[in-house]
């Protein structure tokens, strides 16, 4: 049997996320604002999204036989990700902190964290997180993705993990 990496399958909260990104919930809303009281630029529990380095691009990306597994990590040095799935099905993401921001650079797998998002949540990413998922149990899934047209031609630093990883709950 081929050695894996484990991953402990952590809470999804705003503290344990937030040095990856923003945990992203439902509010409720009063017809098309949220209330005449409400002001999102100075509200903290915004998402704070940065696509000024491009064109965003808000997508719809359907994924069959993901898995709970994997071996690779990437992220995007110039944007913000947000993600989410359509249907309420809980997934998984995998992250590390940005740390180095040159070419060269990989996060360690001891920096590597999971987590379980509920399907009432999306995230968003903050520049430069390490990430690999969206990951499911089910046989399909899709995703809103919100990013920048280009993303995956010119802001994907992608590396080999040493150990391909899996997702454990229940550890």
């Amino acid at each position: 049997m081929e050695k894996m990496h484990r991953l402990a399958v952590r809470v999804l909260t705003d503290e344990s996320f937030a040095p990856y990104g923003q945990v992203l919930a439902a509010r409720h809303a009063e017809g098309q604002g949220i209330g005449p009281a409400h002001r999102p630029e100075s509200d903290p529990t915004e998402a704070r999204l940065v696509l000024g380095n491009g064109a965003p691009r808000l997508w719809l990306m359907h994924l069959k036989d993901i898995g709970l597994t994997f071996d690779r990590i990437a992220r995007h040095r110039r944007v913000t990700q947000c993600l989410g799935a359509l249907g309420g099905l809980d997934w998984f993401i995998a992250v590390a902190p940005p740390g180095d921001l040159a070419d060269g650079a990989r996060p360690d797998l001891r920096d590597i964290v999971a987590f379980r998002v509920p399907g009432d949540r999306a995230i968003k990413l903050h520049i430069a997180t390490w990430h690999a998922g969206p990951h499911f149990a089910g046989r399909e899934c899709t995703f809103f993705n919100l990013e920048n047209m280009d993303t995956n031609d010119r802001d994907f630093h992608a590396v080999e993990l040493d150990l391909p990883c899996i997702y454990e709950e229940g550890r």
